[in-house]
């Protein structure tokens, strides 16, 4: 690839995901976050029923169409309005292209609709991001799911289904997250631990567990089905995400730039490390393959009643 070509190149994230998974509060929190650590970031609404964005919206889908307005003149229902818009928006793919065409330079967010139709069955979102591999954008689909699902064994089989089925139907290098980790406590207690979920480990122990359930009792092959198509296509897996923490808005960030192949310069690196300095109250420093180590303080090591030769080893580790 020339050099010219590769300057034409548009990198950027497909924030997809069903109602209420925090679509719109991840798009704001990321162009906060890659803000301050020096990335020109620009967010384009796509979902037309999206009123009163909390992000620097730089293009908005509510100048070409809204949903509101579908459903009045149209006489639509909600689901069959947001399939209209974007079939309108497929139709009207200069508008989009003339709006992006400004915007050189910059690191996209795609805030997408909530309809799950559109990312599983229907093909104009899917469209939409087809068109825009074309003009040379490098999209990662990020896809949003609330993590209070964990908290019940049949909610989680079914948000795999729909994970698996939303990555093969939108065919996108593809993030799985579990948004809104601060709250998982106050949704109950998870039956096995957080490890499990994100790693989507031996399903057959969830199956086990839905046993134990009455109403799943009689619903065990059905599910012992669903899980074996999950294990077979073992795609499925999950980042999770608190947007109020910065490490955690990192490593999906740094999960996602892996995605869609964007590479960040030296200038940018170290506003990460003065950023990611000043939310844990240490030195912070990354390593070539962007692990990570920090520098702990060795009196507070001391304090904790560590002796010479323990805080010895622990720097050299």
């Amino acid at each position: 690839m020339s050099e010219n070509q590769l300057s034409c190149l548009a990198f950027g994230q497909a924030v997809i995901g069903p109602p209420g998974s925090g679509k719109t509060t991840y798009c704001f929190g990321m162009q906060e976050f890659m803000s301050r650590i020096g990335r020109k970031v620009a967010v384009v609404n796509l979902d037309p029923a999206n009123e009163g964005t909390p992000y620097q919206c730089a293009v908005d889908i509510s100048e070409l169409i809204t949903l509101a307005d579908v459903m009045d003149n149209l006489k639509l229902g909600p689901n069959g309005g947001l399939i209209y818009c974007m079939e309108y928006l497929e139709a009207n793919f200069d508008w989009l292209q003339e709006k992006l065409a400004k915007l050189k330079g910059h690191y996209f967010l795609f805030d997408c609709p909530g309809q799950v139709e559109l990312c599983t069955h229907h093909g104009a979102l899917k469209n939409v991001f087809a068109q825009l591999a074309k003009w040379n954008f490098r999209l990662a689909a990020v896809h949003l799911v609330d993590s209070h699902y964990c908290t019940d064994p049949g909610k989680f089989i079914s948000v795999l289904c729909t994970s698996l089925s939303t990555m093969l139907h939108v065919e996108l290098p593809h993030v799985n997250v579990l948004s809104k980790m601060d709250l998982i406590e106050q949704y109950g207690k998870l039956a096995f631990n957080l490890d499990y979920y994100t790693e989507v480990l031996d399903l057959s122990y969830l199956v086990d567990h839905l046993a134990t359930d009455p109403f799943f009792k009689n619903y065990r092959r059905l599910n012992e089905k669903l899980v074996e198509v999950i294990e077979d296509y073992s795609l499925v897996s999950f980042v999770p995400l608190n947007v109020q923490d910065k490490e955690s808005m990192r490593r999906v960030m740094q999960a996602v730039d892996k995605a869609n192949g964007y590479s960040f310069g030296d200038l940018e690196q170290r506003s990460l490390e003065a950023l990611m300095s000043a939310a844990v109250g240490a030195d912070f420093h990354f390593t070539s393959n962007l692990k990570t180590k920090c520098n702990v303080d060795i009196l507070s090591l001391r304090l904790e009643g560590l002796g010479p030769r323990e805080v010895g080893e622990m720097e050299r580790a």
